[in-house]
């Protein structure tokens, strides 16, 4: 047999398909991130990141971030906007918005304001809080600052005072009742505000978000309270500070058509607009820009059917071609992408605790004389096993199986027939599994068998908590070893993370044919770490994460990639301690510890421990409160 290579690790995980250029792995076998697709000079091993990790004294699990990647990823964005323009001789130009909602954490958005400066790329907020935060961050005045959710009086107060201090800020009327609050507000404050419009369209994405768009969404206006609200703007004299259309389709759009349609139908209600005399200068899109988390390049959920460049195109052309038919001048497009700016900048990596290996037992020369009549028949089966009969088998082991499960329930045979019982059902199920690789096309059932005998891979981390979108809505994400890659993977695993809930675990993986139910994984090997990887996480898990089992927010590191394959931290984030997390769910830590130490008290005076046990079960609740709420070295 040809020996395994590299080549067929990463057609095994499918690593050229989803890596966007950034990931491949090295001849030793380590998996490797390189600054920008193409830059393989550069290359930076990710074990070698998760030693020097190891060695600053941080414990798995740790979410690293690459900031290169997210510099990358803006570039690519604007760039690619700017060639399409170019390309087809549009009049206008293209600033994005960063939605804060996709990854709120500080270093996040400040790092997209940095690497931005150079396209006036803006934030785009969605609440009060976020507002804040944008504004506190936001150095650069040409940028947009969009201003989306629902707004109190408030929010308008801080987005009219930005735009007192310059700031592009564009208020959003998501909702008619809006309008006349920010018209008072403005005359009270003597600011002229910069406004926008949401409007519902008709068009209507698939998918987990198709809701955010078509007639039925929560926000924006249908085309009756559209015309109200340039009348009641026009009575206000304050229709020229209408700029903005925006609209918003949903989110990982998979399928470029939609996304074209939905243009089309916007530009129709841009132009009409113009022709009521509003003074528009922005077309806001909105998010949706898909990642191809799976790598098929298909309109599955988790994957896109175009590229960066295709999607540009599109749009640019179809904004040219609805405008200059009604001379009416190219608009700023404005594109709320999130998803596919930070995605790729992150990736959570994590170790494995223990295995539950998947095994058969020997089975006995002989039956025992006095075998119960359902063991003999399902031993009889097994012997009779050929590929001809594998879905017979199978049946009749299954039918034999639950007939001893209720015998057995009934007190009619014992507790060692039914463990020899087991012992035949799993032979078979693994003779019949090994058999039905043989064949061609082989049912559904069949093809599940490969699950069904995984092992468990227990991993240290909670899904809950690093990867919500993998229990909540069944995202995948591509998982693979970063280490180990020259290696043959001779295992199936599922992965089972450490919050003890029977949702806590990945069972689908990425696969060329669509979702496996399996991980090919290695043999672990004694006293030396084995370190999976999660890619693709910079968006939303961080915001969606929960405290399930009190699990908190794990340790994050920062890297920038340097020259010939060097890099630097330059960002290192303790995760929650456990006196953290009690505090977010409202115990006074400080108060658990002194009650803690009463009771130890109680316990020496009764004469169950000592004063010098006090002494050391005190200070390891004491180090209890300080400790990861993962599990440490």
């Amino acid at each position: 047999m040809e020996r395994w290579n590299i080549t067929k690790s990463s057609d095994l995980y499918s690593v050229s398909e989803w890596s966007g250029g950034y990931f491949f792995i090295a001849e030793n076998g380590d998996m490797v991130v390189v600054p920008e697709p193409g830059a393989t000079e550069r290359a930076v091993s990710i074990a070698e990141v998760a030693r020097g990790i190891r060695e600053r004294g941080f414990d798995m699990p740790v979410l690293l971030r690459i900031e290169n990647i997210l510099d990358a990823q803006i570039t690519s964005l604007n760039e690619t906007f700017r060639s399409a323009m170019a390309e087809q001789g549009y009049q206008g130009s293209f600033m994005g918005a960063y939605p804060i909602k996709v990854n709120q954490q500080q270093q996040v958005v400040e790092k997209i304001t940095q690497f931005g400066s150079r396209y006036h790329h803006g934030l785009e907020a969605g609440s009060k809080a976020e507002l804040i935060a944008a504004m506190g961050m936001m150095h650069d005045k040409k940028a947009v600052l969009i201003c989306n959710g629902y707004k109190d009086e408030e929010f308008i107060d801080l987005g009219l005072y930005a735009t007192k201090m310059g700031f592009t800020c564009i208020l959003v009327v998501e909702m008619p009742d809006e309008l006349p609050l920010i018209i008072e507000r403005s005359k009270a404050l003597n600011a002229k505000p910069i406004l926008g419009i949401r409007i519902k369209l008709s068009a209507q994405a698939g998918g987990h978000w198709s809701e955010s768009g078509g007639e039925r969404s929560i926000f924006g206006l249908n085309t009756s309270q559209l015309i109200q609200a340039i009348d009641l703007l026009a009575s206000a004299g304050m229709l020229d500070c209408l700029k903005l259309v925006h609209y918003h389709l949903g989110s990982q759009i998979s399928n470029i058509r939609e996304i074209r349609t939905a243009v089309y139908e916007a530009c129709r209600v841009y132009a009409g607009l113009v022709k009521e005399g509003a003074s528009l200068e922005y077309l806001d899109l909105g998010g949706g820009l898909a990642v191809d988390y799976d790598g098929s390049q298909s309109n599955f959920l988790s994957s896109r059917n175009y590229t960066l460049k295709e999607y540009c195109t599109d749009i640019v052309e179809a904004v040219m071609t609805s405008l200059e038919t009604e001379e009416i001048p190219h608009p700023v497009i404005v594109t709320e992408s999130g998803r596919a700016l930070v995605a790729y900048y992150s990736i959570l990596l994590f170790n494995i605790l223990d295995v539950t290996r998947f095994h058969t037992e020997p089975l006995p020369l002989r039956l025992p004389e006095d075998c119960p009549a359902p063991l003999e028949y399902m031993h009889q089966a097994l012997q009779d096993l050929t590929i001809r009969n594998i879905q017979e088998v199978l049946n009749d082991a299954i039918f034999y199986r639950d007939e001893t499960r209720r015998l057995f329930q009934n007190g009619q045979i014992s507790l060692r027939d039914r463990s020899l019982a087991e012992q035949l059902f799993w032979t078979t199920i693994s003779e019949i599994n090994r058999l039905a690789k043989e064949l061609k096309n082989p049912n559904p059932e069949l093809t599940d068998l490969d699950r069904v005998l995984s092992d468990f891979y227990y991993c240290n981390f909670s899904v809950f908590q690093s990867l919500p979108d993998s229990w909540a809505i069944g995202q995948l994400f591509p998982i693979l070893p970063i280490h180990r890659l020259d290696e043959e993977p001779t295992r199936k695993g599922i992965l089972a993370d450490i919050t003890c809930d029977c949702d806590g675990k990945i069972d689908q993986f990425i696969d060329k044919r669509g979702v496996r139910r399996y991980l090919p994984l290695h043999e672990l090997r004694p006293y030396e770490e084995y370190i999976l990887g999660v890619f693709l996480v910079g968006a939303y898990q961080e915001t969606l994460g929960d405290l399930h089992n009190m699990l908190g927010d794990t340790n994050v590191v920062t890297i920038s990639i340097q020259d010939k394959g060097e890099f630097e931290f330059v960002s290192e984030q303790e995760g929650d301690t456990v006196a953290e997390v009690l505090s977010y769910v409202q115990y006074d830590p400080k108060g658990l510890f002194v009650r803690f130490r009463e009771t130890a008290e109680q316990a020496v005076r009764s004469g169950r421990i000592s004063a010098s046990e006090r002494r050391e079960i005190v200070a390891a609740y004491e180090a209890g409160l300080r400790g990861y709420t993962y599990f440490e070295r």
